[in-house]
């Protein structure tokens, strides 16, 4: 069905006795209209809030008509939900009283906490402090409150809002004001559950996000984000809650990290947003670019949920917004489907001879006079085994304003069929009409009906690539179980607690027994200390061109000291080489303590990428790849994915960068060996899974070959903490 059934998870998520209260009291109730504790009231009684409702007032006797009591001791029965509309400094003391209440979650509404600094973040420690002894959680503070529509817990007394099945956690109160006022507009959209999160002193995104996958009132788990507190852990619930029902995430600007001093590639890189995106991506979260796409792609997921793939049929009774239509796709990374002749010659028997049969179809004016035509149209491309989303363009709903009022008998028997085309078949059917913003009677239908309708060609286009990007998602999922650790070995630990001791990071050559002691293929070298042993290097390799790098903790940048020697052959050349490299780091670096020289085959040409991980402290460890040169340095053209790696997550990091068609073989050059890469990027996830003494990892370059890889460099950065 392409209106689809839903699911939740299973469990039972401590927040559903919160955010589904029974009773609740408002601490801080007022009759002064200007106030929270007032708004609060008129949301609850004006929806018919069925629980008890508790108003605190030690000043009043009864406020709204309801009994008001002077503390949440003197209150008769028992109090799921606490919403406090007190100053900042009233928390530690009003959490403790919760809890002797036996309440079990507090909305805190006040600002003045670590929000501040100073004071504020000694406030917030004791009031979590009270929270925690007192078994109270916390929303907030310094949040915008929350609802559940289903329960009729309007806390933010907001008008014109209806139930639905889009759940919503914004850091920003206006930000779901926005989304509220633009589903009153197309009056169709309706909210399950909206919570502010604030400063997540307690609760957090990951909380909040387990709550929306167990609520069988939401089809969508949707979020606004400007910084997340716990970014591995929310990972793992969107794992869980995407496998059973659609996520969507707008993330604002870049993360917290992004002046993070790195002293790598990939640290320099890592705690972008483009890097958060990835993550997010990785496991099956729907990320949108625009505030304006939030609610049409949470619409448009909430009633399709998924599509089998990325083809699209367009059928168009416009020529020009067929085109505009396919460049969208295009843009959006869809496919427009290619029909098959059968199908081809099965329109050709419907429409007019001059219309387009071939993927984007246009009726061109075939359906002027009988617009269900088009849901005939629909039905024919539906049957195509190579379509897995029909798109309808153009004017549909408007023919009996447009051309005549007896064709809007025409429309409503059009829209039931695609009504029942949508039931019948597993294909998403997404609409946009010109006439969407009038809302005709023929898309009404459709809307009741739960088919999505879009007034913007842009927004269906990208309700057409979530839908696509989710089906695929979880028709990998097979492939998406991560590679396990390996067993560290006893000989690389002691090396890492050397280091550490020492106060450095690994040598080259330690970095690269790593790798090599772990499968990794990795050229022969030779660490030379003492000039004296470079006539038995020369005779060891023989007539081979060799590198000569210096090895000195002291001495990050190995070709800016002239530290780095290529194509050397023989003894003598191994020598010269030597005497400049000691006399070049001596300059640039006097007190540099230098261990001796690193000699190695030279590796032959090839294509340069990179592969990093930096422990991001939100999201933990994280692995980069891309190709090298310019294109890491200046473009930027990296996929980052969390460790552990799946074998899908490494393939699709190597798919990922624009720059992936040198990889297969640009301008009559060979492909690379992309399985070769995958096996890498895989090896190394388990490596760093296995090794919490590794703070970043940089291997630059690699040169991929169409038959391997040779690792140039390696550079593995320890961490320094005194428990690694």
């Amino acid at each position: 069905m392409a209106i689809a059934k839903h699911q939740s998870l299973s469990g039972r998520s401590p927040l559903h006795d919160i955010l589904a209260p029974e009773a609740i009291a408002i601490v801080g109730a007022s009759s002064d209209s200007t106030k929270r504790g007032y708004k609060a009231m008129v949301g609850l009684i004006k929806d018919g809030y069925a629980g008890a409702i508790y108003p605190i007032n030690p000043k009043a006797d009864m406020i709204l008509g309801v009994k008001a009591y002077p503390s949440l001791e003197a209150i008769p029965g028992k109090i799921d939900l606490a919403l406090i509309c007190t100053p900042a400094s009233s928390l530690p003391g009003l959490i403790a009283e919760c809890g002797k209440k036996g309440v079990k979650g507090a909305v805190v509404l006040a600002s003045g906490f670590k929000e501040i600094g100073g004071e504020g973040v000694k406030l917030e420690a004791a009031m979590m402090a009270a929270a925690r002894e007192h078994n109270v959680r916390i929303i907030g503070p310094n949040t915008s409150g929350m609802f559940n529509l289903h329960k009729k817990v309007n806390l933010l007394a907001l008008a014109n809002v209806k139930p639905g099945h889009v759940g919503f956690i914004s850091q920003s109160g206006n930000m779901l004001l926005s989304l509220v006022l633009e589903a009153e507009h197309n009056r169709h959209v309706g909210f399950s559950t909206y919570v502010g999160p604030g400063n997540q002193a307690d609760i957090g995104f990951n909380d909040y996000l387990r709550y929306l996958g167990e609520d069988e009132q939401t089809h969508v788990a949707t979020l606004y984000v400007e910084g997340f507190r716990d970014g591995e852990r929310f990972l793992q619930v969107a794992r869980d809650v995407t496998a059973v029902k659609p996520v969507v995430v707008y993330k604002s600007g870049s993360t917290e990290l992004g002046a993070k001093a790195a002293s790598s590639h990939t640290g320099a890189l890592a705690g972008s947003y483009a890097m958060t995106v990835d993550l997010l991506r990785q496991v099956g979260v729907s990320v949108v670019q625009d505030s304006d796409e939030v609610l049409p792609v949470a619409e448009g997921l909430a009633q399709l949920q998924m599509a089998p793939g990325k083809r699209v049929a367009v059928i168009s009774d416009g020529g020009g917004q067929a085109t505009i239509a396919s460049d969208r796709l295009s843009e959006a990374g869809l496919e427009l489907a290619t029909l098959s002749a059968e199908t081809q010659q099965r329109l050709r028997d419907v429409l007019f001879a001059q219309a387009s049969v071939i993927n984007p179809v246009d009726v061109a004016g075939s359906t002027d006079a009988n617009p269900a035509l088009l849901a005939t149209c629909m039905e024919i491309v539906a049957d195509d085994p190579g379509v897995d989303q029909i798109f309808l363009v153009g004017m549909f709903g408007g023919y009996s304003t447009r051309f005549a009022e007896q064709l809007l008998g025409d429309e409503m028997r059009g829209a039931e069929a695609m009504i029942e085309l949508a039931h019948r078949v597993d294909k998403p059917l997404v609409i946009y009409s010109l006439y969407a913003p009038i809302k005709p009677p023929a898309l009404r239908r459709l809307h009741e009906a739960g088919l999505p309708v879009y007034s913007s060609i842009e927004h269906a286009v990208r309700v057409l690539a979530a839908l696509g990007e989710r089906g695929l998602y979880l028709k990998n999922a097979a492939e998406q179980v991560p590679v396990e650790a390996v067993v560290p070995h006893a000989n690389q630990l002691a090396v890492f607690e050397k280091a550490r001791a020492e106060g450095r990071d690994l040598f080259e050559v330690e970095a690269k027994a790593l790798l090599r002691s772990h499968g990794i293929a990795v050229a022969e070298e030779i660490l030379v200390t003492d000039p004296s042993e470079l006539g038995d290097v020369a005779a060891h390799f023989g007539e081979q061109a060799l590198v000569m790098k210096v090895v000195s903790k002291d001495i990050l940048h190995k070709s800016d000291a002239g530290g780095v020697k290529l194509f050397l052959r023989g003894e003598t050349a191994l020598r010269d080489a030597w005497e400049q490299i000691m006399r070049s780091c001596q300059a640039y670096l006097p007190t540099a303590e230098i261990k001796g020289v690193l000699v190695t085959p030279m590796a032959k040409k090839g294509t340069e990428v990179i592969i990093g991980v930096s422990r991001d402290p939100i999201f933990g460890p994280v692995l980069m790849f891309g190709l090298g040169g310019i294109f890491v340095e200046i473009l930027e053209d990296v996929a980052f994915r969390a460790i552990p790696l799946s074998r899908h997550a490494a393939v699709s990091m190597v798919d990922q960068i624009k720059a992936r068609k040198i990889l297969e073989g640009a301008r009559g050059e060979a492909a690379v060996d992309k399985a070769a890469l995958v096996d890498l990027l895989l090896k190394v996830s388990s490596i760093v899974s296995a090794y919490p003494q590794l703070a970043e990892l940089d291997l630059n370059p690699v040169l991929a070959y169409p038959d391997g890889y040779a690792i140039v460099d390696a550079r593995v950065i320890v961490n320094q903490e005194e428990k690694a």
